[in-house]
């Protein structure tokens, strides 16, 4: 049996080789590779613009799309069927394929973000590293973190101003070149799709471009509602007077936290507008040209996937969250359900592409849906099913709390 007749249902007239190949993993692989890159092009906007508005949020966005980063990969691998040869892509790195190109993308990227980070943090990690190293008597935990701090710091103490200057040029340099990195590391997800010549919903030369804007709304989405979670977390410790190191009271914690929210939502309103703007061209220009394709899409995107397209993705994940985003005096109970729809209109964006460019048949006379599993009744099931897609959602989260306890994120004295 092929596993893929686990979650493909046929309709009408289509091959016997035909199935949806491409599951949940290959939905989540461009949703998170664009969380990346937006976390990390939110950062930029501080680090290498200047855009002040964006400090409080920038170091937490940077440290987060690592965090991102480090997952970002993991779906591709629970697809495979044969996993542990992925390190042939960094071994014998080409540019033939657009898959093997990624290894090259991402180790580079990889390197940029780790070395902005230890640019951005090398005071702290020294600072800290010579603090616990004349302490005396220190407890485990202490121990454990003194040799991280020292570890880090690659040998290097020196915290004079003149090599604070220099570490604070290479951050931007750094940022300059990871802004592009970035935006290629999730538009290669696109190019991949649209040079599919064979299926006629991804073959469009706009498909990098509305990958890369979506990625960015997605990214900076995700990191301003982390950081409300997190600011909430905080009020709430505050309020039961637990000590905390950077905000003292309830009321100053929720006075950043709006503050930031507001600044960060007006370039989040921007990014969506292109984004939009960029799908609805897509769509229009396919219903004008009306290449001999265009029967079958039309079946697929005005019948089959309507409540997909344009009341998941377009209406709930697009035109709400756009219209409680422009609502003067955003608040935080405002906030947040439009941040999650905004991740689910991106969502959904990845959804119609991957799972509905697999739904017609290339006999064009038949259809195949995707059932997702939700029970694992295997280890492919559980891969390929909805506890895989839960697992690789969840895996950033506990990657940026363990950062968190090494970076400041919040310490408004290291920044920059």
């Amino acid at each position: 049996m092929v596993l893929e007749e686990l979650w493909t249902i046929k309709e009408l007239f289509t091959y016997p080789n035909e199935y949806i190949y491409w599951s949940i993993q290959i939905v989540m692989y461009p949703f998170m590779t664009g969380l990346v890159a937006g976390a990390f092009v939110l950062s930029s906007l501080y680090h290498l613009f200047g855009i002040k508005q964006l400090k409080e949020i920038a170091r937490f966005s940077l440290v987060f799309s690592f965090a991102l980063l480090i997952v970002a990969p993991l779906p591709l691998l629970l697809h495979l069927q044969q996993p542990q040869r992925n390190y042939f892509v960094y071994m014998t790195p080409h540019f033939s394929s657009a898959i093997a190109a990624f290894g090259v993308v991402i180790f580079i990227y990889g390197a940029i973000v780790a070395s902005e980070i230890w640019f951005l943090y090398r005071k702290h990690l020294v600072e800290g590293s010579v603090k616990l190293k004349n302490q005396l008597n220190k407890s485990l935990a202490e121990k454990i973190r003194y040799g991280v701090y020292t570890v880090l710091t690659l040998g290097v103490f020196d915290i004079s101003e003149r090599t604070l200057r220099l570490d604070a040029k290479a951050i931007k340099i750094l940022a300059g070149v990871g802004v592009p990195v970035a935006c290629f590391l999730h538009g290669y997800a696109g190019f991949i799709f649209g040079s599919v010549k064979a299926n006629a919903l991804w073959m469009t030369p706009l498909m990098p471009v509305i990958f890369i804007m979506s990625a960015i709304v997605s990214g900076v989405a995700l990191s301003m509602l982390t950081y409300i979670i997190t600011m909430e977390v905080k009020k709430f410790r505050a309020a039961r007077k637990t000590p905390f190191p950077i905000y003292h009271t309830r009321e100053e914690i929720k006075g950043v936290e709006i503050d930031v929210v507001r600044k960060t939502a007006r370039y989040l309103l921007f990014f969506l507008i292109s984004s939009i703007s960029l799908e609805l061209l897509d769509l229009i220009f396919r219903g004008y040209t009306a290449v001999k394709s265009w029967d079958i899409l039309r079946r697929v995107i005005y019948e089959r996937d309507f409540v997909d397209i344009f009341i998941f993705q377009y209406t709930l994940g697009n035109l709400l969250p756009f219209i409680l985003l422009l609502i003067p005096r955003l608040t935080i109970r405002r906030a947040i359900p439009a941040l999650f729809l905004v991740l689910l209109g991106v969502f959904m964006m990845r959804w119609n592409v991957v799972i509905g460019g697999q739904s017609f048949s290339l006999t064009f006379s038949g259809f195949m849906n995707y059932r997702l599993p939700i029970v694992p009744h295997s280890l492919e099931t559980f891969k390929e099913g909805l506890f895989g897609a839960l697992l690789i959602g969840a895996l950033p989260f506990v990657l940026f709390w363990i950062f968190s306890k090494i970076f400041p994120v919040f310490d408004p004295e290291e920044s920059r």
